[in-house]
């Protein structure tokens, strides 16, 4: 793989059709990810297929603000979440459970070479590590206006099938997106069908079901380890493409001690003040970063806008 595509997403459309796409590789956003936790190789595979996944979705969003990518359940993976900003940040996290008698953790491996082939098959499904009664979320929360989230039940061994379906069950554009991660790359490809300008919808849904089976041939060895351009032409020679400027894409968290001082002041003064008397200062630690944001008394009667007392 060239640096050119080490991390970044592109967008392509299909001449004369009302289809377009978006292809994503990325690795150095993907380690430092995991670089702030410590996962099981199964984990590891899929908190890149999700950072991969919010990236694709992201270019969906045509406004600023964040759109969020989360599933949980029962099962030994409580929890997994990436979320992408407008500005092409991503941060993800998964919380599982860390025991040495646990199967998860009994499948930690070291993360993949750059030259090792992908596995085909992953050692645990998602369906697996999640348990019982799973379910996946997507959050969009605007920087102005009002905050969307879409929740559909864990129907799939694989996130590539989890979000078709999401798609399906919320009736917007039929869209289809393809997602792996070994532990040292990630990558994804989506197809959405836009509203009929070029074709009639007969044409369009021919023309969809023709591309989406030529998608479902992409290999994970592939889609890891060649270019854009060439996996696009593996897929779609016979097609007329055009490939746009390349988006950067980079880690980076979201937190900040004023987003943390507004949850703070969400909860109420009394509720703060409770907190206070149990353990002060209060300490709250990004569940992503691990940043430590540190709060006394004089600062959360600042937050609520009183002063402190006055000592005699």
């Amino acid at each position: 793989m060239t640096d050119f595509d080490k991390d970044v997403r592109q967008r392509f459309l299909f001449e004369h059709s009302d289809i377009r796409g978006e292809i994503i590789s990325l690795q150095e956003s993907y380690q430092s990810v995991l670089s702030n936790g410590t996962y099981p190789a199964p984990i590891a595979h899929l908190i890149g297929e999700f950072l991969a996944g919010v990236c694709l979705l992201s270019a969906t969003l045509k406004f600023d603000g964040i759109i969020s990518l989360q599933a949980s359940g029962t099962g030994p993976l409580s929890m997994i979440m990436a979320d992408c900003t407008r500005q092409h940040n991503v941060r993800g996290v998964a919380h599982y459970m860390n025991t040495q008698n646990n199967e998860t953790n009994e499948a930690s491996t070291p993360p993949a070479s750059p030259t090792s082939p992908p596995q085909d098959k992953p050692v645990q499904t998602l369906t697996d590590l999640l348990g019982e009664n799973a379910t996946l979320a997507v959050t969009i929360d605007p920087s102005k206006g009002q905050r969307y989230q879409g929740i559909i039940p864990v129907e799939g061994d694989t996130l590539s099938e989890c979000l078709t379906n999401y798609f399906h069950h919320s009736e917007q554009l039929p869209t289809r997106l393809w997602v792996h991660a070994n532990g040292h790359r990630a990558g994804g490809l989506l197809l959405q069908a836009l509203p009929c300008q070029l074709q009639t919808p007969e044409e369009r849904e021919k023309h969809w079901h023709h591309l989406s089976q030529l998608a479902n041939t992409l290999k994970p060895v592939e889609q890891l380890n060649f270019d854009h351009t060439e996996q696009l032409h593996r897929l779609f020679h016979q097609e007329s493409l055009r490939l746009f400027t390349p988006t950067d894409i980079r880690s980076a968290c979201s937190c900040s001690r004023t987003r943390t001082a507004n949850m703070l002041v969400s909860l109420g003064l009394e509720e703060a003040q409770a907190i206070l008397e149990e353990k002060c200062p209060i300490e709250v630690t990004c569940q992503f970063c691990h940043q430590l944001y540190s709060f006394d008394q004089n600062d959360i009667l600042c937050l609520f806008k009183q002063s402190p007392p006055t000592l005699h």
